[in-house]
């Protein structure tokens, strides 16, 4: 990878009117923004439908496209919707645009905030609830309206989608009829999915389970117009998958026998995380293990075609724990805790020759963050990947010995830096919470004489940008000095997470114009401007 920087910004994030971040006008904006600020990366989150929690890392399929972010602006423009039943359905009055630029009041107080932390850089919080509630029956909508059946683009779709699609399809239908319970609940040769079960209830719910292909037409079209403008305009797409699948999937019920189950077909181990400084419990995620005997007697087939898949979203690829594919912490099912996990082998190196065998190179990015061994670190270099160092975790007084690898003098090139990740504390907020001991540490290595956090923010993003590693990458919200009202998630906890919104005149408008000029005149300073 070339020298080069990006912006992490999750799709959920983006400015609109119905509530939550999408493929809409804002998102192309948003491009146009990353391209005159000189980046070269969009880096998002997860893609998938959101399950429990709201979580993009517990979707209900692995393959599919969360459908909250079909733009339904442009369903009105097609005559599929009307701007009166959306704003009816989502509490928006019609006509209203994008808050952005137009918003005299608004960019006049961005302009103000000059990146101080203000809220006029955010928007309410997103409320999953109304989603969930108003924006599928919207969706419902324009697919009862839609004229997509049996043309040969659909058609197409469905082909080019056979080893996934009809299962997922199936699994949400059937979850529809269930109340959205968990596939555990089902009857018995449903929740087995037995072949005669799936083709009864496919044939008893066969325009429900038309209706979610039609979901994912519609969601892949509108990423496909939308990545290849980024591709046009010179920006890559960086996309994040999870390691694990969820429990409630598509994933996990259509293809059991790939994961660690007990004589009753039932989950045995589940994944997380040992205790440590940041944990006395450890972290219990309660995802299905990998059986990865099984995985490697068929060729690791199911892997490849996940990889596959993020080939066609993505340009590049940020595989979430990667240090599960060395060595996996299995936690009994039946545990409410992480204690009494064990380490047990991973795939290793075979499951990257397998992957290169049948495709070649893929640009993948590893995410090897959390407690490292020395074969974790044999399997990075092995691969060739890149990892990560973020600057936050460098400063930690509970991690001395593992901090020192996040320290910017320490980088190789072969790297990608962040400030912080979505994991994170905003490096905001992080400076409000790290103990004095920590802050004077912080602001001895950045050279930091005021105590003015904001001058911390921005020297903890020039470092990033200043050092050796390959690829650097800003959240957002850095680069707007925000606290942390605008993290956007705090891990094991639910109910405040992946809710954060940026305001429209971030992007576009006075104030955006100097924003950009100040990230590229950085960018252009350290030598990460492409072209």
């Amino acid at each position: 990878m070339k020298r080069s920087s990006g912006i992490l910004l999750p799709v959920f994030s983006l400015p609109g009117k119905y509530g939550i971040g999408c493929f809409s006008e804002a998102a192309y904006r948003f491009v146009d923004f990353l391209r005159d600020s000189g980046q070269s990366f969009w880096q998002i989150l997860p893609l998938g439908p959101t399950g429990y929690g709201d979580s993009p890392y517990q979707s209900f399929s692995t393959f599919a496209g969360n459908p909250y972010f079909i733009d339904l602006e442009k369903l009105v423009k097609e005559g599929l919707l009307t701007e009166e039943e959306c704003a009816e359905a989502l509490g928006v009055p019609a006509g209203l645009g994008t808050p952005g630029p137009a918003d005299g009041t608004e960019t006049a107080a961005l302009a103000e905030a000059a990146c101080a932390g203000d809220a006029a850089f955010s928007l309410p919080n997103i409320d999953y609830g109304l989603l969930y509630t108003k924006r599928i029956p919207l969706l419902r909508k324009a697919y009862a309206r839609s004229s997509h059946r049996g043309t040969p683009e659909f058609e197409a779709f469905l082909r080019e989608n056979d080893y996934w699609l009809p299962d997922y399809a199936l699994f949400m239908a059937v979850k529809d009829a269930h109340g959205g319970a968990g596939f555990e609940t089902w009857e018995e040769d449903i929740r087995s999915a037995e072949p005669e079960a799936k083709a009864a209830w496919g044939e008893k719910l066969a325009d429900d389970v038309a209706f979610y292909e039609y979901l994912q037409y519609e969601f892949i079209r509108e990423w496909r117009a939308l990545k290849a403008y980024a591709n046009d305009s010179g920006i890559g797409i960086i996309g994040d998958i999870p390691i694990y699948v969820s429990a409630d999937s598509a994933d996990f019920w259509a293809n059991r026998d790939l994961f660690m189950l007990d004589e009753r077909g039932r989950i045995r181990m589940v994944a997380g995380v040992p205790p440590d400084g940041f944990s006395a419990d450890g972290q219990l995620w309660g995802n299905p293990l990998y059986d990865w005997p099984k995985h490697k007697a068929q060729g690791y087939d199911w892997w490849l075609k996940r990889i596959g898949k993020c080939r066609e979203l993505y340009d590049v690829v940020r595989i979430d724990h990667f240090r599960g594919f060395d060595e996996f912490f299995a936690i009994p099912a039946e545990d409410t805790d992480a204690k009494r996990g064990h380490w047990e082998k991973g795939p290793g190196i075979e499951l990257f020759d397998a992957m290169r065998a049948h495709f070649g190179e893929t640009p993948i990015i590893a995410e090897d963050l959390g407690y490292m061994t020395e074969t974790v670190r044999k399997l990075v270099r092995d691969t060739g990947f890149p990892n990560m160092k973020v600057l936050e975790f460098a400063f930690d007084s509970r991690d001395s010995s593992g901090a020192m690898e996040y320290l910017p003098h320490r980088y190789e090139k072969n790297c990608a830096v962040y400030t912080g990740t979505h994991d994170n504390e905003t490096v905001r907020g992080w400076i409000d919470s790290i103990l004095p001991e920590e802050l004077r540490t912080v602001k001895e290595y950045l050279d930091v004489r005021s105590d003015d956090p904001q001058e911390i923010v921005e020297r903890m993003v020039r470092a990033a940008h200043a050092s050796v590693a390959d690829l650097c990458v800003i959240p957002m919200q850095d680069y707007l000095g925000l606290d942390n009202s605008a993290r956007i998630n705090h891990p094991s906890t639910n109910g405040t997470n992946w809710m954060w919104r940026m305001s429209g005149g971030v992007i576009e408008g006075p104030f955006a114009e100097k924003l950009k000029a100040r990230i590229r005149k950085l960018t252009e300073l350290y030598g990460r401007l492409d072209g």
